[in-house]
């Protein structure tokens, strides 16, 4: 049995003790400051400990004899615990979306006996693997759009959503500078601009540009790819709200009041659903070719508790690479980018299925 700690017992934190705990075949150490977080979660091979994340010497300690460390913390504590998991030894794995704080793991993976993997969550993370196994197909690429949204069902408030993942996380996508490939040239965007409209199954959607979703992609298809871009998906209108309160207010300057007024009007929602959108253009066999991948997933029961779609992609995400790696799936030692694992690995892994049953 392999000794896991799980740093964060949020939403997401809860899943990922589900998933990996059900198998049997991780024993799991959950470790938060804040007790009635550890309280939410599950029992079934998983031991609680109250610790303050920001400790990185008691960190280090308390992670002594693990063998992995999965971090589903704010990425304002990555690099701590990203430190603590090279200090003690233990294989690093997070779900943040944050460029600099990915820029600071891969700078301690650097010469390190263990293996770091930042990133594994949805996007960055799963759609990375996607995108990179379709521009595999081409024997030159033109164009990789990537297109993801974790939306209500139900959408009923002006925004048309509901709060489904880390609000921290949220403003920093749509605050923060967007990484692009465009005619060739890697290049930094402005988040919450280039505007598009899109259909799928009859429904209609709004995109645009957000901050960390290409992962490490941009620097993968370097000099591969002309047109290389990320954007977030929204119900229609959205992003003139956003753009409202972010520029126009200079809430982007003022994130604590941003937070506060997200979290205070907008309620979380369970009944979500996350669309995965990817298309890559390109010379296949002789020809301008375009592919397409296209995929919903929608909230569901998840050993007789009900999960929103979110926590059930960003968890099943970060348990696959655990599993890939305890499979000897991924490289053992120094910085690894999601778009080294195989999809098919993934797709068959057992956590992996929940993206291959989506509709």
């Amino acid at each position: 049995m392999k000794k896991i700690m799980l740093t964060g017992g949020g939403k997401i934190g809860v899943a990922i003790a589900e998933l990996l705990g059900s198998t049997g075949d991780y024993a799991i150490t959950v470790v938060d400051r804040d007790g009635q977080s550890l309280e939410r979660m599950p029992r079934k091979n998983v031991s609680l400990m109250q610790l303050d994340l920001s400790d990185g010497a008691a960190l280090t300690n308390a992670m002594k004899g693990h063998d992995m460390v999965a971090s589903a913390v704010p990425y304002v504590l990555t690099p701590v615990i990203a430190t603590a998991a090279k200090n003690a030894g233990a294989h690093y794995f997070d779900l943040t979306e944050d460029v600099e704080s990915t820029r600071v793991v891969k700078q301690l993976a650097d010469g390190a006996n263990t293996a770091f993997v930042p990133q594994c969550g949805l996007a960055p993370g799963y759609i990375s693997i996607v995108a990179h196994d379709m521009a595999q197909k081409f024997t030159s690429l033109r164009d990789v759009n990537m297109r993801v949204g974790a939306l209500p069902v139900f959408p009923t408030n002006a925004l048309k959503y509901n709060l489904t993942w880390s609000t921290d996380g949220l403003i920093n996508e749509y605050c923060n500078p967007c990484e692009a490939i465009r005619d060739g040239h890697m290049m930094e965007v402005p988040a919450l601009e280039e505007l598009e409209a899109f259909s799928l199954d009859g429904i209609a959607y709004e995109a645009f540009n957000t901050s960390g979703g290409l992962g490490t992609l941009c620097e993968t298809l370097a000099g591969k790819v002309e047109n290389l871009n990320y954007k977030t998906v929204r119900y229609p209108g959205h992003r003139d709200i956003v753009k409202m309160l972010v520029r126009d207010l200079r809430l982007a300057s003022r994130r604590d009041i941003l937070k506060d007024v997200l979290e205070t009007a907008i309620p979380i929602t369970y009944q979500d659903v996350v669309l995965i959108f990817v298309t890559v253009s390109g010379e296949m066999e002789g020809r301008l070719t375009q592919e397409s991948y296209a995929k919903k997933v929608y909230s569901q029961t998840v050993n007789g508790k009900l999960m929103s779609a979110i926590q059930i992609t960003t968890a099943a995400g970060i348990c696959t690479m655990v599993d890939l790696m305890a499979e000897g799936k991924l490289p053992s030692r120094g910085f690894v980018r999601q778009e080294q694992a195989k999809l098919s690995d993934f797709l068959n892994n057992r956590f992996g299925r929940y993206y291959a049953r989506g509709h």
